[in-house]
């Protein structure tokens, strides 16, 4: 199983045309194994972080560190299926443009389902599936490249509060099983606490680090950890964070 990787960020700048500055002087390390809640108003800059760090987008100014060996895969808050299709065959595909062989794809492909729980589903068409099931083939998708920094935007964000607390629950089980790297963009302060190691909390545009928070939380968390006392107190640290960076 792969290990996660760590990241340093160095005096990130990011400049667009225009003169628009989206991230000012930001420094953060992201530890091995770590999962990091990275938080902030909208349009401060959250994603074109994420972009950066898996090289679809450059910094202006600044450094990214990234141990080697790094594998890295991205979870949009759209599913992206391809509508023809079924689950099994976009699951793989990410092995497919990598060239892997039918068999061992398709194999790795029903794995990476079953870990989901969507085995049942292997045959069905996108258009056949709920919104908290296309999101659990995106999260399959990505992880059948057996990544060790799973990088995911906002990806539960249109989904109902109850399927969303399960697929919380369900990609805190599966980064404790993986060991890998996870950075989590999330406007959910519930949702941040529930599933990180950190919070790290960005201000209004362009982004500055306001807070880096560890979550003291047990490791091992359930649905009725959110009804606790020491959650709620958790969550009301990174909720204040959030109002001091201008959310």
């Amino acid at each position: 199983m792969n290990q996660g990787v760590s990241i340093q960020l160095t005096g990130l700048r990011r400049v667009f045309d225009g003169g628009v500055t989206a991230i000012d002087g930001l420094d953060l390390t992201v530890n091995s194994g770590e999962f990091i809640a990275i938080l902030g108003p909208s349009g401060c800059g959250k994603s074109t972080l994420l972009r950066i760090i898996a090289g679809l987008d450059k910094a202006s100014e600044g450094k990214v560190t990234v141990s080697p060996g790094v594998k890295i895969a991205y979870v949009f808050q759209d599913a992206h299926l391809l509508p023809w299709r079924n689950v099994l065959r976009n699951a793989a595909l990410p092995l497919e443009l990598m060239g892997v062989p039918k068999r061992r794809r398709l194999a790795a492909a029903e794995a990476a389902l079953e870990q989901v729980g969507l085995s049942d589903a292997i045959d069905r068409y996108p258009n056949q599936l709920s919104g908290g099931m296309r999101m659990r083939v995106s999260l399959a998708r990505a992880l059948v490249t057996e990544p060790n920094l799973l990088l995911l935007d906002e990806p539960f964000a249109a989904l109902d509060e109850i399927t969303r607390q399960k697929l919380d629950e369900q990609l805190r089980q599966l980064w404790r099983q993986r060991a890998m790297t996870v950075l989590f963009v999330t406007h959910s302060t519930g949702e941040a606490v529930f599933l990180a190691d950190r919070a790290v909390v960005l201000s209004a545009r362009p982004a500055r680090l306001v807070e880096d928070r560890p979550i003291e939380l047990p490791e091992k968390r359930d649905g009725l950890l959110r009804s606790t006392p020491e959650f709620a107190r958790q969550t009301r640290f990174v909720f204040d964070a959030l109002e001091r960076g201008g959310a």
